[in-house]
C-alpha cells in the first residue's frame, strides 16, 4: 500500500490514547497520570519516565523505526504533546506526504536525502554537519568525508536567523547551525562587525550540557563519569571551530581564526559561552554595550542582559532564547562576552523551526514562544 496516498486513512489510526495507557502501564502510574490529567498539575518526573518509557516500547511494536514529538498549543502557557511515527520508504513516499522535512543524522548520511527532497520542490533542514561548511576541504579535515554531491551544496543555505535571515526566505535547503556556533556567533557577532574588538584576539570557553553530544554511547557522558566532574575535550580540535571562523568571517568580511575550548557540564542541557577578546582602540564596555542593543534591537529571540547581570543557562532553560551579558576588564582592556542559550532549543529544534517559518513565509517566533511544562 502506498502510503503517501492514504494519510488521512492512517493519521490517528495507531494512538498511545488513554485504552492503551491503562494496558501498557503500571497501575499506581496510571492512577497518577490520571490525576494529574484531572487536576492540570505538574506531571512527577517519574512518571514522566515510565510513560515515556511505555510509549517507545508500544511504538516499537507496532514496527516504528523514526519518531518525532511536537508540542500543540492549548493556550499561551500550556501545550500537549503529541507523537509521530514514520517508516522512510526506498520510493520517496514519505518524503511526497509531507512539506517540510527535518534530517538529523550523522556526517556524510543527509547528501541523498536532500537530493530527494530538492528534487521533488520539498523543504529540507538539516541539523547535522553536511551542508553547514562551504568549503569541501574543510569538510575533509574535521569530518574525514567528501561531498558525494557537489552541486547539491551550492543550492544550501546556512542561517542563523538573527545573522543570515535574508538568505533563508524561499530557500529550498537549510544548513541548521551547530549549537556551540550559535551561542559563540550570536556572542560575537555585534562587536566583530563593528570592529569593536582585536580579531586575532578570540578566545571561545564554551561549556555544555551532556545532551550536546547526542544519544551515542561514551565514556565521558557515563552518569558515573560526568556527575561532579568539569573537564574541557575535544581541546583545540572540536568540529565546530571551522564553522565559528567560517560564520564570524563572514560577519567581519575578512577571514579569522578563534581558540575555541569546549567542555562538558554535570547538567542534561544549556551551554554557556565566555568569549574574551581585546577590544580595539576606541571602544569601552558603554559603547559595545550601545553597538549590541542596537544590533538586536528588533530580535525577540536575542536578549542583551542589563549591567550586572550575567547570562545563565537556568534562565533559557526550555526556550529558543540566547541571553548575552557584556562585560569588560580595564585593567587588561579586554571585552568578555557571556552568551546562554538551551542546546536543545535555540541551538538545535527550536532554531531549525524558526528557521522553517521563515523559509515558509510564517510568523518566525510560530510554534517557538510556548512555555511547555516539561520536555
Amino acid at each position: 500500500m502506498n502510503t503517501a496516498k492514504n494519510v488521512p486513512e492512517l493519521f490517528g489510526s495507531m494512538v498511545f490514547n488513554e485504552t492503551v495507557m491503562k494496558e501498557r502501564l503500571p497501575k499506581d502510574v496510571y492512577r497518577k497520570l490520571k490525576k494529574t490529567m484531572r487536576e492540570g498539575t505538574a506531571i512527577d518526573a517519574d512518571v514522566a519516565a515510565v510513560v515515556a518509557t511505555a510509549m517507545k516500547d508500544w511504538a516499537l511494536s507496532k514496527g516504528a523505526t523514526h519518531y518525532t514529538h511536537w508540542f500543540q498549543p492549548l493556550n499561551g502557557i500550556s501545550a500537549e504533546k503529541h507523537d509521530s511515527f514514520i517508516s522512510p520508504t526506498d520510493d520517496g513516499g514519505v518524503i511526497d506526504a509531507c512539506d517540510v522535512v527535518f534530517t538529523s543524522m550523522p556526517a556524510g548520511h543527509a547528501e541523498p536525502v536532500a537530493r530527494r527532497c530538492f528534487d521533488a520542490g520539498k523543504l529540507m533542514i538539516d541539523l547535522g554537519a553536511d551542508f553547514r561548511l562551504e568549503n569541501e576541504a574543510d569538510y575533509r579535515q574535521w569530518y574525514g568525508g567528501q561531498y558525494a554531491d557537489p552541486a547539491l551544496h551550492k543550492e544550501a543555505v546556512y542561517c542563523i536567523p538573527e545573522l543570515h535571515r535574508a538568505c533563508a526566505h524561499g530557500a529550498k535547503l537549510i544548513a541548521n547551525p551547530g549549537c556551540y556556533v550559535t551561542s559563540a556567533c550570536l556572542g560575537l557577532a555585534p562587536a566583530v562587525k563593528s570592529g569593536a574588538v582585536d580579531l586575532k584576539t578570540i578566545v571561545i570557553d564554551a561549556k555544555s550540557g551532556a545532551t550536546g553530544a547526542g544519544r551515542s554511547l561514551a565514556l565521558n557522558t557515563h552518569y558515573a563519569e560526568c556527575n561532579e566532574a568539569f573537564a574541557p575535550y575535544k581541546v583545540a580540535a572540536h568540529r565546530h571551530t571551522p564553522e565559528i571562523e567560517q560564520v564570524l568571517g563572514g560577519v567581519a568580511g575578512v577571514p579569522l581564526t578563534v581558540t575555541f575550548v569546549p567542555h562538558l557540564l554535570p547538567a542534561n542541557r544549556g551551554i554557556v559561552s565566555t568569549i574574551y577578546s581585546s577590544l580595539a582602540p576606541g571602544f569601552d564596555l558603554a559603547r559595545v554595550r550601545a553597538l549590541y542593543e542596537d544590533f538586536y534591537r528588533n530580535e525577540a529571540f536575542v536578549r542583551v542582559l542589563p549591567d550586572g547581570a550575567v547570562a545563565n543557562i537556568k534562565n533559557i532553560k526550555y526556550s529558543n532564547l540566547c541571553h548575552i551579558s557584556l562585560h569588560a576588564d580595564t585593567r587588561t582592556g579586554r571585552l568578555i562576552v557571556v552568551s546562554a542559550i538551551d542546546n536543545m532549543v535555540k541551538g538545535a529544534a527550536g532554531q531549525a523551526i524558526q528557521n522553517m517559518n521563515i523559509a515558509c513565509g510564517l510568523p518566525e517566533g510560530a510554534g517557538l514562544v510556548l512555555a511547555p511544562p516539561a520536555f
